[in-house]
């Protein structure tokens, strides 16, 4: 039986890549097969890849290939790692996905939403996510939280005008979606884990076995 794919996304500092990896352990626990992955990065090629686009570096990465160099990652991703995972019968969570370059690349970069839409939906093969969660909260703690990380990346780097409407993006993108999108207002972690897990029983019927989980990445 094919797996689930869920995908977490949100702005900078939102919490997600901590919400995924608490949600692959419970997942871990209770016996359900789980692969965990990441956009940017996902594959040998991706790892490349996010490194030419969130190293901080002299110039400035032109939008458009910036957009390209994130659907490169997406295609080879796809292929070499997602989709197997999901015909495995493998439950794949990925940090970042086509909504992301959305929110980023049309929203805040201001290119044609239409052009990148396209383009996500190519370079994916067509597999769009079971379950998108979105953590949402003001951009302004994100961006501290994020910042206090240390120098941050080329992202997090942005003005905050930038960050804003990449927000604004990911709250478009819900109203267009309202089925898939499970938004998660600010909490503490352990608060915004049971509304994860609460969201993924809701969707799939997920409760866990005693038995061990058969994969880590």
């Amino acid at each position: 039986m094919r797996g689930r794919f869920v995908t977490f996304e949100g702005i900078e500092g939102s919490g997600k890549s901590t919400q995924l990896g608490l949600l692959r352990a419970w997942m871990e626990e209770g016996g359900l097969p789980v692969l965990a992955t990441r956009e940017p990065g996902g594959t040998a090629l991706g790892r490349a890849i996010r490194q030419a686009l969130l190293t901080p570096g002299e110039g400035a990465v032109a939008p458009e290939a910036e957009l390209l160099l994130y659907e490169a990652d997406r295609a080879q991703h796809v292929r070499e790692t997602v989709r197997p995972a999901l015909e495995r019968g493998l439950n794949v969570l990925c940090d970042r996905f086509f909504d992301s370059t959305t929110a980023y690349q049309a929203f805040g970069r201001g290119l044609d939403g239409e052009r990148v839409r396209a383009l996500n939906a190519w370079a994916a093969g067509g597999l769009a996510p079971d379950l998108t969660f979105l953590f949402d909260l003001p951009v302004e703690e994100g961006l501290r939280r994020a910042r206090g990380r240390g120098p941050g990346d080329r992202l997090e780097r942005e003005a905050l005008e930038f960050h804003e409407r990449v927000r604004r993006g990911f709250l478009a993108l819900v109203e267009g979606e309202p089925g898939r999108f499970r938004v998660i207002p600010p909490g503490t972690i352990e608060e915004t884990h049971a509304r994860v897990v609460a969201a993924v029983k809701e969707a799939f019927g997920w409760a866990g076995r005693t038995s061990a989980a058969k994969t880590r990445p």
